[in-house]
């Protein structure tokens, strides 16, 4: 047995040698965690300065295209240009205990027509800005007519966020995406991964050495709730597509639940994005004052920089731009933006075919079209385009389609081109078949097409018309050589359908498609009927079909004890018509007994600048109804004649409290006549004169309004007055709380809450509690059944819907309207209203 001794010394000189070395590594310890601290914060730095530097490359990126997303993008900036695009303000969302919002007399006597802003420009019914729209918490879907503006929207909101512009408020810091649909490769192949679509799009613009770092930021900004997703093109792909992004934006939604989405719409399907929570808002069109605006903008940018061209120096003489503009601004009644665009480019170009919209777009076709194309090459391609519903169409099947006019192009110079076109029979790509791979989309006539900016080409060999209204307009001057204009008609609703359809009209006998629309159309919404209509300003008076749309327009003008926003589409589409025979049709209805036919015609004598009404409009100021004496107001301002304006005057003057007051208002809508007698209105020794100014004031978008608003409110001797002073000022500083809200869940809904306890009944987290909301519908009070409405159109069973009909067809104005506008929201979304005969109404 081995024994081991023990040096005593060494034991205790290696025990002290522990313990100091313990005691330095305890020292020591805060020091270590402070360099391991310090070296996770510059790898984070690190890290955040690699982001940093890839999302500013990003937003100017971002920035860089949504400044030349606009159709002069060749000629100026985005912001050179830019005439600050407006929504519709919405109706307002009743919640019981909570005071209304301020609304003014046009609000009030102009029905809520989404689909039609003409006439709500014709009256500057209320608006809201893009900005103020995103500062509620909900998604948008920017709805209008193709040619409205709905993309530059999209591009102005890129360009505000992409600058982190003040106006944004809350969104300043906000990363803009924007991309259009045919951008995004969907549906997502991988579940896991939603954000690819977007960063393979980003990919496309992005620097070389950015494009790896790309997913990092991409699934920061989303997670972190800061991404503003802004999709262009939703509005003009077919339902089946519309089906796909809105199951993209749903996986979005789920996965990354603060982010912001913005996309387009059209006011007549919105496939599934209702269901979403995405709230509809109307763009607003120009109005006289707007149109003047831009062709000022339009006139000073081009002699300072376009005419400075050397080009141009060599070219004719311009024409004096003071004459140019004198011309331009004399006929411009229900022009779109982009139409007015077109007519301002080419009178200013000196290449316009003719002084008519449709020869406006012609000459901007002909503009951007490849030199020595033939125009049926043109046209075939937008056919096919439409007959195979593929907005967003395969440029390899696309090279079928117009095979003939590439071997036309390459024939000698001086022979003569053969531009007969083929029949959509002979041209349309058989299924099953295989179609020759071809490298790229960028040879060929459809690579002339696209570097010429008529087509835009995306990767995976996609293309598309570079605006849906050319792809429109080339589609229907084919459609008049080839019998297959109900084939179009049976295909499901699409922008493409209806845009060469309406072009049909304007070029060949549409009296089968008018004739079948006429067979389809039916209550509650009416949609095939007021689709046509929208034919009627390009198609020719003598049009054997007109007739027939008229009569079909004119009897639900005349129809009793439905919604107001139902029968002023009708007034809408006369007036947009432009024809003799509507003014004439508004001055007979303005004379019957029927108030609110009597409202609408009035109205629309307005819109339509009737001076032969003024007379009939001036008996109508001392009407029975409130309603009719104020759209006569509004009417007589509109018209503007002198005769007019002095009978306004008169009743500003000498009326009673509340004609007086829709008189200032009315005639806040004429900047010459109206504000000088609002600045005089100021001054004069009337209490109820000074009151109705203060709220004319108040529709008045000036900084010289504001201050005399101002000083009204401190300084005038009557507490009646300056208190119209506060409301109207304080409802100019809260524009905002029009924009939509997200509905709080029915558990958390106080009012809902406490109706339901007064029912006996209790609402359970998560449940949509339908039933509940159906015994508010049907309550005795008003403020409650008018909450109700927005949530039933998220549960729309057939029980839920016989319940709104039922609420549509009350003797109660207000809920009439709102339980149409809710059955208008499912409409487009595509939940199939059955009539209301079935529910025994209509």
């Amino acid at each position: 047995m081995f024994r081991f001794a023990i040096d005593p010394f060494s034991f205790f000189a290696g025990f002290i040698a522990a313990s100091i070395f313990w005691w330095l590594i305890s020292r020591a310890r805060p020091m270590w965690n402070e360099i391991a601290a310090g070296m996770k914060e510059q790898r984070e730095v690190a890290k955040a300065r690699k982001t940093s530097t890839v999302e500013e490359n990003h937003r100017r990126i971002t920035l860089r295209r949504a400044q030349g997303m606009h159709l002069a993008a060749s000629l100026f900036a985005l912001d050179e240009i830019l005439l600050e695009p407006l929504l519709i303000a919405p109706p307002q969302v009743v919640e019981p205990g909570t005071p209304p919002k301020f609304e003014d007399i046009v609000s009030q006597t102009l029905p809520y027509l989404p689909a039609w802003p003409e006439v709500a420009a014709v009256y500057h019914a209320q608006t809201i800005t893009l900005p103020q729209a995103l500062s509620g918490n909900t998604n948008i879907v920017i709805i209008g007519q193709p040619g409205i503006g709905k993309t530059v929207s999209l591009a102005h909101l890129a360009s505000l966020a992409a600058n982190r512009s003040e106006k944004l408020e809350g969104l300043k810091d906000a990363v803009p995406f924007l991309y259009h649909v045919a951008d995004l490769k969907l549906p997502i192949s991988d579940p896991k991964d939603p954000l690819a679509p977007l960063v393979n799009a980003a990919a496309e613009h992005a620097p070389l050495l950015d494009q790896p770092r790309l997913p990092a930021l991409f699934q920061n900004v989303f997670k972190s709730g800061d991404a503003l997703l802004l999709i262009d093109g939703y509005d003009e792909i077919t339902p089946e597509s519309q089906q796909i992004v809105t199951d993209y934006f749903k996986v979005i939604v789920q996965n990354y639940p603060k982010t912001r989405i913005v996309t387009t719409g059209a006011p007549e399907y919105l496939d599934g994005l209702i269901g979403l929570g995405f709230a509809p808002l109307a763009m607003m069109t120009w109005s006289d004052r707007e149109n003047e605006r831009f062709i000022n903008q339009w006139s000073y940018l081009w002699s300072t920089t376009v005419a400075m061209e050397a080009w141009a120096q060599t070219g004719p003489e311009q024409v004096d731009p003071l004459l140019l503009n004198t011309w331009l601004s004399a006929d411009n009644a229900n022009l779109s933006p982009l139409e007015l665009t077109l007519k301002t480019w080419g009178a200013y170009a000196g290449d316009s075919l003719g002084p008519h919209v449709l020869e406006s777009i012609a000459t901007h076709v002909r503009r951007i079209a490849p030199v020595n194309t033939p125009l049926a090459a043109l046209e075939t391609l937008a056919m096919q385009v439409t007959v195979n519903a593929q907005p967003v169409f395969d440029a390899h099947v696309a090279r079928g389609w117009v095979k003939s006019f590439e071997v036309a192009e390459e024939k000698p110079e001086g022979e003569s081109t053969d531009e007969t076109v083929e029949t959509p029979e002979e041209t349309k790509p058989k299924k099953g078949k295989k179609v020759e791979k071809v490298t790229t989309p960028s040879s060929g006539l459809l690579g002339k097409m696209a570097a010429s900016g008529l087509l835009v080409a995306y990767p995976n060999n996609k293309m598309r018309f570079t605006h849906p209204v050319f792809a429109g307009y080339l589609a229907g001057r084919a459609l008049v050589n080839y019998n297959v204009e109900v084939d179009i008609l049976n295909q499901p609703d699409w922008s493409g359908k209806y845009l060469a359809m309406r072009y049909f009209a304007a070029h060949g006998d549409a009296s089968r498609l008018v004739q079948a629309l006429l067979g389809f159309t039916r209550l509650p919404m009416h949609r095939p009927l007021f689709a046509a209509a929208r034919w009627l300003r390009d198609a020719p008076r003598n049009a054997p079909w007109r007739g027939k749309l008229f009569g079909a327009l004119a009897a639900i003008l005349q129809t009793e004890g439905v919604p107001l926003n139902l029968r002023g589409q009708a007034m809408a589409a006369f007036v947009i018509s432009s024809d003799p025979s509507a003014m004439t049709l508004f001055r007979q209805f303005a004379t019957t007994t029927a108030f609110e036919l009597v409202q609408l015609s009035v109205l629309g004598s307005g819109a339509m600048r009737d001076a032969k009404a003024v007379q009939v409009l001036e008996r109508t100021v001392n009407a029975p109804s409130q309603a009719v004496r104020d759209a006569a107001c509004m009417a007589l301002v509109a018209i503007g004649t002198n005769e007019a304006l002095e009978k306004v005057a008169h009743t500003l003057l000498s009326g009673d409290e509340n004609i007086r007051r829709a008189a200032a208002e009315a005639l806040a809508n004429d900047p010459g006549e109206g504000y000088a007698m609002l600045r005089d209105g100021v001054t004069i020794n009337d209490i109820l004169l000074r009151r109705a100014v203060a709220y004319g004031l108040g529709r008045v978008n000036e900084s010289w309004a504001i201050e005399l608003l101002q000083k009204i409110q401190i300084e005038d001797d009557q507490w009646v007055v300056r208190n119209a002073a506060t409301e109207v000022l304080e409802s100019k500083t809260s524009a905002g709380s029009r924009a939509p809200r997200k509905l709080k869940a029915p558990s958390e809904s106080p009012w809902l809450i406490e109706f339901a306890g007064k029912q006996g009944m209790g609402i359970s987290p998560g449940v949509p509690a339908t039933d509940i909301l159906l015994l508010a519908l049907k309550s005795e009070v008003s403020e409650t059944r008018l909450a109700a409405l927005p949530y039933l159109k998220y549960t729309p069973s057939e029980g839920v819907i016989a319940q709104i009909y039922d609420a549509m067809y009350k003797d109660e104005p207000e809920l009439r309207e709102a339980a149409y506008n809710i059955l208008w929201e499912l409409g487009t979304s595509g939940v199939k209203l059955p009539h209301p005969n079935q529910y025994g109404y209509g």
